[in-house]
């Protein structure tokens, strides 16, 4: 368990009452806060926090505050709770600072599992999340097509499949279809991870090959 507090942050009543019933069921000390502003003004350590926030709030949200933090110079791990739609919006947070982001509907154990993973990754000082070098990372990806690669460019810029498709003159499920193989390739367990895998090497740098298939 960790040692950590659990500030969960959101502006709606019954999810930050359930998300602490779940937790301190679990074992954490959680602290709630109605919304970013609130959780700023409290008196915390930075190597005794671990954040987990919503992405759409009012007034501050979820990316605002980890923007925030950032200019402050705190990094503690973060984990964004988002909608579907909000995907674009968390891998900017990742690229801000989330240590991971979970799209709702999630189960009790995703939550737990993240936090824990979290907790782990900053507590062994591996800041980017990963237990993969970047030189594997950067074989992973001369693996992919020159397709492939356009197609991870704008996954990693948060555009959803449909803008892709239009963008490269390709069928959304064409799209999907790369998205697939990419994902087995950089032998990615999840969206997030693939983000972070980019966020760790210097994506412009790795040439992808260019006589291979591009449809």
């Amino acid at each position: 368990m960790t040692g950590r507090v659990i500030h969960i942050v959101d502006d709606e009543a019954p999810v930050r009452a359930s998300l602490a019933f779940m937790l301190v069921s679990a074992g954490f000390t959680v602290k709630a806060h109605a919304n970013a502003r609130a959780f700023l003004a409290e008196s915390w350590k930075p190597d005794e926090v671990c954040l987990l926030t919503d992405l759409r709030m009012p007034d501050m949200d979820g990316l605002e505050l980890l923007t925030e933090l950032r200019r402050r110079g705190i990094d503690a791990p973060s984990i964004v709770l988002t909608g579907h739609g909000d995907v674009p919006m968390a891998v900017a947070a990742m690229k801000a600072g989330a240590s991971d982001f979970i799209e709702k509907p999630y189960s009790e154990a995703t939550i737990i599992d993240a936090i824990h993973a979290a907790c782990a990754r900053f507590d062994a000082h591996s800041k980017n999340g990963l237990s993969i070098a970047p030189t594997d990372i950067r074989h992973r990806l001369r693996q992919l097509t020159s397709r492939e690669r356009e197609i991870l460019e704008g996954v990693v810029a948060g555009l959803p499949n449909k803008t892709i498709a239009y963008d490269l003159e390709i069928s959304p499920r064409t799209v999907e279809a790369h998205r697939a193989s990419i994902m087995a390739k950089m032998q990615a367990r999840s969206l997030p991870e693939l983000v972070r895998m980019t966020l760790a090497v210097d994506l412009s740098a790795e040439k992808g090959d260019p006589d291979r298939d591009r449809n």
